[in-house]
């Protein structure tokens, strides 16, 4: 298993908020894209400890930032590569856990 996707996700669920709060002032966007690229960032930093749950965190990262972007899917392309990434994330994590148990 590889933290490399919680760490990738996490830094650009971060930058993305940054960007649309300079853009269009948007506070929810800021504080919706730290919050989840932060869980995204200690699910990673748990995944290359080891320690217990953090595998479910990036899932549940994932799930949280596909459920967030679905609705907006059809305002432009950056809520569409959200969905496709948190998606693609997903199912990574989805599959570790799910050997992990088997």
């Amino acid at each position: 298993m590889s933290a490399y996707p919680a760490y990738t996700m996490g830094g650009l669920c971060i930058v993305g908020g940054v960007m649309g709060f300079a853009r269009t002032r948007s506070i929810p966007s800021l504080v919706a894209g730290v919050s989840v690229g932060l869980l995204y960032l200690w699910s990673a930093d748990g995944i290359r400890k080891g320690t217990s749950n953090s595998l479910e965190a990036a899932l549940g990262a994932s799930a949280l930032l596909l459920l967030s972007s679905i609705p907006r899917m059809s305002k432009g392309p950056v809520p569409a590569i959200l969905a496709a990434t948190s998606t693609a994330t997903g199912l990574y994590y989805g599959n570790v856990i799910y050997a992990l148990r088997r």
